[in-house]
């Protein structure tokens, strides 16, 4: 059966080959798995780098569940102890802070803002040394539909919102204006590339399956999961795999079963369940946090 989604290539792009490693290091900011997910007991995740398995692993037992046979042996190692690595989506973070410097954003300057932990503070340096003009232009074009084109392929570029770079600065913004600097380790992440410790050893309760999520919550025992987390899967997913994943999870749904997504896009007017100003990663424009009792026939 087909997946329906450009995730299967294993790439970015729409040059073919091999699956490649495309996450080294998760920005989701698993805190609101943790809390959404309170008193819950299996849950279904994309396993990506490993960060929300291996945290949620501490208190739930998880599924963790990704097409892409390279990233899940990336997630079984790092479960195991292994070290991280770069992916693509890494590397091409690493040549944007490599340009920092051209606006002006030299890693002294950030580290002084990372170290603060008053947001009325932080704004008051966000717009006074980094919110520049030279850094408002030199985003809006490595946001550009024509830099992305060159990394991306057109499905996963077709949930941008116009203007991308605009609004990804907004959401920036916004990030630095609630989460403090001091203690958001993505922030550090986002701007230096500094990542935490790895979470501490534990009895990690995590099995991994090798396939999409629609077709490994439809060979699942109905009822079976009692929270999801789908990290930005449906980016790049055709209708009909929406659809299809949708009834799969209500399929596999406990009651008062509770489900997490990400995107890239922009929330449609009046999406309530939205609470991607709570993610510290800040990148999101979706966080949708919901009862699965309330999802249609499509997301």
């Amino acid at each position: 059966m087909t997946t329906g989604t450009t995730w299967k290539t294993g790439r970015f792009g729409t040059a073919r080959g091999p699956h490649r490693l495309l996450f080294g290091s998760m920005y989701e900011d698993s805190e609101i798995e943790l809390e959404a997910f309170q008193g819950k007991n299996r849950v279904f995740c994309i396993a990506s780098a490993g960060d929300t398995p291996l945290r949620l692993s501490v208190r739930h037992e998880v599924v963790a569940c990704d097409i892409n046979p390279v990233q899940l042996a990336y997630a079984k190692r790092r479960a195991a102890g292994g070290p991280l690595q770069a992916g693509d989506a890494d590397r091409v973070m690493t040549i944007a802070r490599a340009l920092m410097p051209l606006v002006g954003w030299r890693r002294a300057v950030l580290r002084s803002f990372l170290a603060l932990s008053d947001v009325a503070e932080q704004m008051s340096f966000w717009r006074r040394h980094l919110d520049t003009r030279r850094f408002r232009t030199g985003v809006d074009l490595l946001m550009s539909p024509f830099i992305l084109r060159l990394a991306y392929s057109p499905q996963l570029l077709s949930v941008l919102p116009s203007r991308f770079g605009t609004v990804l600065r907004g959401r920036l913004e916004r990030g630095f204006a609630r989460h403090r600097n001091a203690s958001n380790p993505y922030a550090r992440a986002l701007l230096l590339g500094e990542t935490g410790p790895p979470p501490p050893p534990v009895a990690r309760r995590i099995s991994f399956v090798e396939a999409d999520a629609a077709s490994c919550l439809e060979s699942s025992r109905p009822r079976h999961f009692d929270a999801f987390t789908l990290s930005n899967i449906l980016d790049g997913a055709e209708p009909a795999y929406r659809t299809r994943l949708a009834r799969a999870v209500q399929r596999a749904a406990s009651d008062d079963a509770v489900l997490v997504l990400r995107s890239f896009k922009e929330p449609p007017e009046g999406l309530s369940t939205n609470q991607a100003e709570r993610d510290r990663s800040m990148l999101w424009g979706v966080v949708d946090i919901r009862s699965v009792g309330t999802l249609q026939d499509d997301f």
